[in-house]
């Protein structure tokens, strides 16, 4: 806990000194970003909020916006405070701009409020990026930006809230609608989106995959409005389940094809995602918006219904709740959250969701991690963690859909990679659900995508690693839902820091849709909220002051 002299605002803030310096009678404590030099006139290294100023005063004080931590005797900026401009010896920089620095914060809990990197803009010399966490205020309990870093995972050195922001208003502009909404609103597939087999996800439809995207973003930028209205708007599509029908023309029919409806039945992975935004709502507004009941009465219905619908076996969370044939047959593996189910155990505890979560790692490398399914030698990916869009539960083949490293499949290293960052830092007996299998796992694909590196990486390869045929040079443009969450995945080590940099430059451009734009562009927002710390699980965190 770091001790703040006058400050207006109690933080929950620890610093990484790299080194310390005796100065007359008092200690100032430099970050790697400040010469010694810099360190012997206070207040004269300057940098991001979070890695800033080197010094306090002579008599204990700070500049105008910032406080003085007394242990450290560290300058801290003030969330929400604006910055003063740089005075003497400010951060340099050449056309890229600002600091960089190598300090990163630590505690034993889940998440944290500063981290690894120092910062850099785009202004040039002296550019100042604002961090959290943003105190709570008008109901919203974690307001964006939070930054909450978590000491089991590294960060782009230069992340920017401003980039999140961009990113979000431009995707709610692109594509949300009330437009065939009942009243609501939606998140609609724009014309380079794939029309789906015969026509299945036409032009302007919605699928449930984007409602849960959807809400997931609008819960952690604080938009309330948008996500109770993207809720409403699923509660007019349900199946006899109780679960959203996974397409829905743009006039708010469920689509047909061929003259057959096909737009019917629930997906899985959106259903999970809907379940883990609305658990998050509850702790980031409580009570229940304008909707009918509760955010926490509807997360347990819906956590529920998925047990009862789309979980097999009382352990496999299988590909939705109408698909014929056995789900041990037709195996997702980017389905697979395994942080949602351990919040999704908290919630509902009737239930064994340390089993569903086992299955995940299981299926994936084998119950003894032997290498023996989904990661194996015949498959010739155990190396480079590139599982297969479908397979079965052996490892093999399925008639569900493709065996490659495709627009399915490329989520895999997010919603593995989550485990590890939101979760690292837990203990647990049971080895079979230890976050660390979530590690092992990014730490192949991070291995190989870092090899290919961010500029080469295309939307599609075989199991071996070679490019699939089905893939788009990168002369053609490349996709963010390859290029987030490869970066998410690599969030896992520093030791790929230098590839995390390079995705995360590319992200922030905001125009990785080769894949279509409705699909890339939430995966561009998805990827910059966890990259930048604001991704988070609220049932571990308690609101800034």
């Amino acid at each position: 806990m770091l001790h703040l002299k006058s400050a207006p605002h109690s933080l929950s803030l620890s610093f990484a000194r790299s080194a310390l310096m005796l100065v007359g009678a008092s200690v100032a404590a430099i970050w790697a970003g400040c010469t010694s030099s810099q360190a012997l006139t206070p207040q004269s290294c300057q940098g991001a909020p979070g890695a800033e100023y080197c010094a306090c005063r002579s008599d204990g004080n700070c500049n105008t916006g910032f406080v003085c931590a007394t242990d450290l005797q560290l300058c801290v900026h003030l969330a929400g405070t604006p910055p003063p401009p740089p005075t003497t010896g400010g951060s340099t920089g050449n056309n890229s701009g600002g600091s960089t620095g190598t300090g990163a914060s630590t505690s034993t809990g889940g998440a944290h409020v500063t981290g690894n990197g120092g910062s850099s803009g785009s202004a040039g010399a002296g550019s100042v990026l604002s961090r959290g966490p943003t105190p709570a205020a008008n109901g919203t309990n974690f307001p964006f930006p939070q930054n909450r870093q978590s000491s089991s995972c590294v960060y782009p050195t230069a992340y920017d809230n401003n980039d999140v922001m961009a990113a979000y208003t431009k995707w709610k502009s692109d594509l949300i609608t009330s437009n065939g909404a009942g009243g609501f609103q939606r998140v609609q597939r724009t014309s380079s989106d794939p029309l789906g087999n015969g026509g299945a996800t036409p032009l302007n439809s919605t699928v449930s995959e984007g409602i849960g995207y959807g809400m997931i973003i609008a819960v952690y930028m604080g938009d309330q409005a948008l996500f109770d209205n993207l809720w409403k708007y699923e509660q007019l599509h349900l199946d006899s389940n109780g679960l959203m029908n996974w397409c829905i023309d743009a006039t708010g029919n469920t689509t047909m094809a061929n003259g057959q409806t096909v737009g019917q039945g629930a997906a899985t992975d959106a259903d999970e995602d809907m379940a883990w935004a609305l658990v998050m709502a509850d702790k980031q507004w409580g009570g229940q918006g304008s909707l009918s009941k509760s955010y926490s009465a509807y997360a347990l219905q819906q956590i529920q219904n998925i047990w009862n619908h789309e979980v097999t076996d009382s352990k496999l969370a299988g590909p939705g709740d109408g698909w014929p044939g056995s789900a041990w047959d037709n195996i997702n593996i980017s389905y697979f959250a395994p942080s949602y189910y351990r919040v999704f155990k908290q919630v509902d505890s009737t239930h064994d969701w340390e089993a569903v979560n086992q299955t995940v790692y299981d299926t994936i490398f084998g119950p003894s991690d032997d290498f023996s399914k989904a990661l194996s030698a015949s498959n010739k990916n155990v190396t480079n963690g590139l599982v297969p869009a479908w397979c079965n539960s052996n490892g093999g083949g399925s008639g569900a859909g493709p065996f490659n490293y495709q627009y399915d499949a490329c989520r895999t290293p997010f919603r593995i990679g989550i485990d590890w960052c939101l979760n690292g830092s837990m203990t647990t007996s049971n080895a079979a659900i230890d976050p660390a299998r979530a590690k092992r796992y990014v730490a192949l694909t991070s291995s190989f995508f870092s090899g290919v590196g961010a500029a080469n990486l295309v939307d599609g390869y075989n199991m071996d690693g070679t490019m699939n045929a089905s893939a788009h040079p990168v002369s053609q443009g490349q996709s963010a839902a390859f290029m987030g969450p490869a970066a998410v995945g690599a969030m896992s080590s520093a030791q790929y820091q230098s590839f995390l940099n390079d995705a995360y430059k590319l992200v922030k451009g905001n125009n990785l849709y080769i894949g279509g734009q409705y699909y890339d562009e939430c995966w561009t927002v998805m990827s910059l909220l966890m990259m930048t710390g604001n991704f988070l699980d609220y049932t571990q965190l308690t609101p800034a002051k």
